[in-house]
């Protein structure tokens, strides 16, 4: 993951520009939250099935050498491959030697988070192999030339027009065509169908690796997860090491709170186990499925988080109820964070993964009011990481200096009482004088963000000690 030359403030700013963004996000995402209540409370002791699923993320993560070991044996043993990349780069070349070597010119891909973030699409296409998404919204990025904005839902950026128009522009579809949502569905099916007949290589992500049987589980609401995991020859499957679950009993609950916190359905339209390449009979292969099955499993610094404070981040089972549900990114969308993971997840994940050298903005995100936590189907919290966050930003030197030179002040104000007091009466006297009718407009400074978008309330005349030093004697208070 790299970082970009624009800041985060520079981008924020550009999203907040645009109103119809914030519209669009707060529909769609409240929307999806109510669906995910709904799907919740048809869940019997659904809070006991989020404890189990939060204990089964804490065990994997926490005997990962164990389990890592025990998958790779057993896809070992039912004919598939197993491939251990360090770094992006390491992936990257893995996959652009397998298609030297098979001579593979055509990939069509299901959604995967992990080859956004190894940029995979544009190193496949340096090296002369055709690179086509098929899940709808990726396809329409694709064509977009952009990159998702939500972990789950990728457009959830665009409007129909905007996809409309994109369609005409791109494909060259008709009136007809773009009518409606069906329309537009139907001609990217036809449209696609032809890639998946003639795709020489699939590539898919995995929700869930199952280490007794070396299974991998992918979870689709389009059918195109099938296609791309059968119908070509060879099949790559990229998997971060930390995606495992024990057994087969683990993966049913995972697969019962993943999408009800996602799409707030029971359970996700297409559940898919898939374990080892086709297999042959007495009288050869069977029909269906690849000849082979290749899984990458991908580190790029998610080993260097275990055993950290903020080592909680791996148990993220990418459902996005904590983008749904944090009231900055129904702001600014997702890519004002300028990472492949976007929101709550990726403000503790990305810097994580890439340093907070480039990424140190990101834990300020957040307005810490713990909504993700809430929401989270494995109970991540996400606030206390974020802190720690900012902490080490600090150490390292990355906050404004004004910031660091007022908190200096404030902490020797702060032991200080005759200086405290004085200082405080000095603010009032300040904010009232900037004031008019009690509200400021426009702090000056670098104070000047917070008033660009809010008023900043001046400060009472007299302060919570003067008012208790006039209390009278004996008097009792009525607050409970």
């Amino acid at each position: 993951m790299n970082a970009s030359p624009v800041t985060f403030h520079r981008r924020s700013a550009d999203a907040l520009a645009n109103p119809a963004l914030s519209a669009t996000l707060q529909r769609l995402t409240g929307r999806v939250l109510v669906a995910r209540e709904a799907a919740l409370e048809r869940l019997p002791d659904a809070d006991a099935w989020r404890d189990r699923a939060r204990a089964i993320r804490a065990h994997t993560i926490a005997h990962l050498d164990r389990y890592l070991d025990e998958f790779c044996q057993n896809v070992e043993a039912r004919g598939g491959h197993v491939h251990y990349a360090a770094t992006a780069a390491d992936a990257v070349q893995f996959v652009r030697e397998l298609a030297a070597a098979r001579g593979l010119k055509l990939a069509v891909k299901s959604k995967s988070m992990i080859s956004e973030e190894i940029s995979l699409n544009e190193h496949l296409e340096q090296a002369g192999v055709r690179v086509v998404e098929t899940d709808l919204g990726e396809y329409v990025v694709q064509l977009a030339h952009d990159h998702p904005s939500h972990i789950v839902m990728p457009i959830i950026h665009m409007t129909q027009q905007d996809v409309a128009a994109l369609f005409r522009k791109e494909i060259g579809a008709t009136d007809a065509d773009v009518a409606d949502v069906p329309s537009m569905t139907a001609l990217a099916r036809r449209v696609l169908r032809s890639e998946f007949l003639n795709a020489d290589l699939g590539i898919s992500g995995v929700n869930f690796g199952v280490a007794s049987t070396g299974s991998i589980a992918i979870s689709t609401n389009e059918g195109n997860g099938r296609l791309v995991t059968t119908l070509p020859r060879v099949h790559v499957a990229f998997m971060g090491i930390e995606r495992l679950v024990p057994t087969p009993g683990d993966l049913a609950v995972m697969w019962q709170v993943l999408g009800r916190s996602a799409t707030g359905q029971n359970i996700t339209v297409y559940s898919n186990v898939i374990t080892g390449p086709r297999p042959k009979g007495p009288n050869g292969p069977e029909a269906d499925g690849p000849d082979e099955l290749h899984i990458v499993l991908l580190d790029n610094g998610r080993s260097r988080l275990l055993g950290t404070e903020i080592a909680e981040i791996l148990y993220c089972i990418r459902c996005g109820a904590c983008l749904n549900a944090c009231p900055v990114y129904q702001q600014i969308g997702g890519h004002a964070y300028g990472s492949v993971y976007p929101g709550p997840v990726g403000a503790v994940l990305t810097p994580g993964l890439a340093g907070l050298e480039a990424f140190h903005d990101l834990p300020h995100a957040s307005s810490l009011c713990g909504a993700c936590r809430e929401v989270c189907p494995v109970r991540i919290d996400i606030p206390r990481m974020l802190l720690k966050l900012r902490e080490d930003g600090v150490k390292a030197g990355h906050s404004p200096a004004w910031i660091g030179f007022g908190l200096g002040m404030y902490r020797r104000a702060a032991v200080r009482p005759a200086l405290f007091r004085a200082a405080g009466t000095l603010s009032a006297w300040a904010t009232r004088l900037l004031s008019r009718k009690g509200w400021i407009t426009s702090l000056p400074g670098p104070l000047a963000g917070w008033t660009q978008s809010r008023d900043f309330p001046a400060m009472a005349s007299d302060s919570f000690m003067d008012r208790w030093k006039r209390r009278k004697p004996g008097a009792r208070s009525d607050a409970r």
